[in-house]
């Protein structure tokens, strides 16, 4: 079995857990929403959110991990045997997310290619939909569509390659290849999009402050919410990444890094995706507002139509952006893949290679289904529903249960002290028995209210206009099969894995 203490340096770690936070959402979805909630006033309770949710919360799963040396499952299992099912839970919904993440890999893959000659022609919604995805209904699958299947497979081969070889020779030296890379090609790009005709526009529509939003609640559940999917906390990644960490390890100052090199990384990609969204409204005649979009459309039909329009050298700049996509998916895929990978080790006490093999291509298969014709519409509900219903919810749950339930913020607050230059005070405890639980409590009490009600309403509608069917199969079956199957998972026997029972005779001989 894998040692404890794999990565080479602390950079290793660093740069690790920078990757598994910048990913493809942190490129089109943080500019959007910043725009949306108040542009430049939105930082303000963003910036909050980061000091009080996303930094506190990574403090508390990188003491987590370092303290009880294992994966997600383990942690919570050494934390109370009753509470192994969370760490299961989280593994489940990282597993989810990595079966349908590597299809959106795959097709940045594939458009980088595209890039050269602009194979996606004048009418780049309907090369998306049409020509490359071959959509069908919601509720059909459909063929497989041998242009998303082939880079697929590249994606599943180059992620599971590198976990076969470790934390220390795979994942590591992959990161310090794949996040300077990143941050130098995503440079070059904001260096050129700010130089383009109309980016000032742009920029002000991004950082022009609109100060009456701040009074909104929803603002502020916006900036919660972006913090949680930005950050990789509370899906397991964060717990087994500083499980691997060396005994005398920084905690407090590595999650300010982190938090705040993820943050920087996120306002850059604002600066370039709204100054060449400004240049495109520009091109067009139009306000900003009316070419603002977000999610697959900004990146795969937007900037498709803004490549074709850019002055001179249209098919690198194009290859530069989707190669940024290509670079921050595959970092983040490889920390999404590793949580069951560790959680597999940890409680069966398999070879790590068995465990990327069963782990990674039990993913793999199943990622499939998105590579279908009908593939877009099962990723777009399984998206949702995992993220609000698996992630958020698990947050909730999870703060919960270690601050409230277990009592562990005292514990960790002197794990982390004892080893940290940044001494942790009444700040962090406050933040995680108060703030964080009452704005996630309103965020989930908010979005079970609202798709409660369009199960039941019939003006309403469902998410995304599909059918209540669907719905249910494709959205409400996946997030509840995570926490099914978590518990499930979690009262299987351990096999043969002297680390969990002697932690446990140790705590209870003292």
């Amino acid at each position: 079995m894998e040692s404890r203490s794999n990565w080479g340096t602390r950079a290793g770690f660093i740069l690790a857990a920078v990757g598994s936070a910048i990913g493809l959402g942190n490129i089109w979805r943080f500019p959007a929403v910043a725009y949306e909630n108040g542009g430049g006033a939105f930082f303000i309770p963003y910036l909050f959110a980061l000091l009080t949710a996303g930094i506190p919360i990574l403090i508390m799963e990188f003491s987590m991990g370092h303290k009880h040396r294992g994966s997600a499952p383990l942690t919570f299992k050494r934390m109370n045997k009753k509470s192994e099912f969370v760490g299961w839970w989280a593994v489940l919904v990282a597993f989810v997310i990595s079966t349908y993440y590597s299809v959106i890999v795959a097709w940045a893959m594939s458009y980088s290619v595209f890039s050269f000659n602009q194979n996606w022609g004048s009418d780049t919604e309907s090369f998306l939909f049409n020509d490359y995805l071959q959509m069908v209904d919601p509720g059909q699958v459909g063929g497989i569509v041998p242009g998303v299947l082939i880079p697929l497979i590249i994606v599943w081969v180059l992620v599971l390659g590198i976990l076969f070889k470790g934390v220390k020779k795979g994942i590591e030296i992959a990161n310090r290849i794949f996040i300077p890379a990143l941050v130098i090609i995503f440079l070059i790009i904001v260096i050129r999009a700010i130089t383009l005709p109309g980016a000032l526009d742009g920029l002000q529509a991004f950082f022009a402050p609109d100060f009456s939003k701040i009074l909104d609640a929803d603002v502020w559940v916006a900036a919660y919410g972006q913090i949680f999917f930005s950050l990789s906390i509370a899906f397991a990644i964060m717990i087994t990444y500083s499980s691997y960490l060396p005994k005398k390890s920084d905690l407090t100052n590595n999650a300010f890094i982190v938090g705040f090199g993820n943050s920087s990384f996120e306002l850059l990609a604002g600066i370039g995706v709204f100054s060449v969204l400004g240049f495109m409204a520009a091109q067009s005649g139009v306000g900003v507002n009316e070419v603002v979009s977000d999610g697959v459309g900004l990146a795969f039909v937007v900037f498709p139509a803004i490549i074709n329009e850019f002055p001179g050298l249209n098919g690198l700049f194009g290859f530069l952006f989707f190669a940024s996509l290509v670079l921050a998916g595959l970092t983040s895929l490889m920390s999404i893949t590793e949580t069951y990978v560790a959680g597999l080790v940890d409680k069966f006490n398999i070879s790590r290679t068995k465990a990327v093999l069963f782990g990674g291509g039990l993913a793999a298969i199943i990622s499939l289904i998105f590579s279908t014709q009908g593939g877009l519409n099962f990723l777009d509900a399984a998206d949702y529903f995992i993220n609000q219903f698996g992630v958020a919810l698990l947050g909730l749950v999870e703060v919960v249960l270690v601050a409230w339930i277990l009592r562990q913020v005292k514990d960790l607050k002197d794990h982390a002290n004892e080893i940290s230059d940044i001494r942790l005070g009444s700040w962090w405890a406050i933040c995680l028995t108060v703030i964080t639980p009452i704005v996630l409590g309103f965020q989930m009490y908010q979005l079970l209210a609202q798709n409660l009600l369009r199960q039941f309403d019939t003006d309403t509608g469902n998410y995304g206009n599909y059918s209540d069917a669907f719905i249910i199969y494709g959205g409400w079956s996946v997030a509840a099969g995570a926490l099914i199957i978590g518990i499930i998972l979690s009262l299987t026997k351990w096999k043969g894995n002297t680390r969990v029972e002697s932690e446990e005779n140790t705590r209870e001989a003292k």
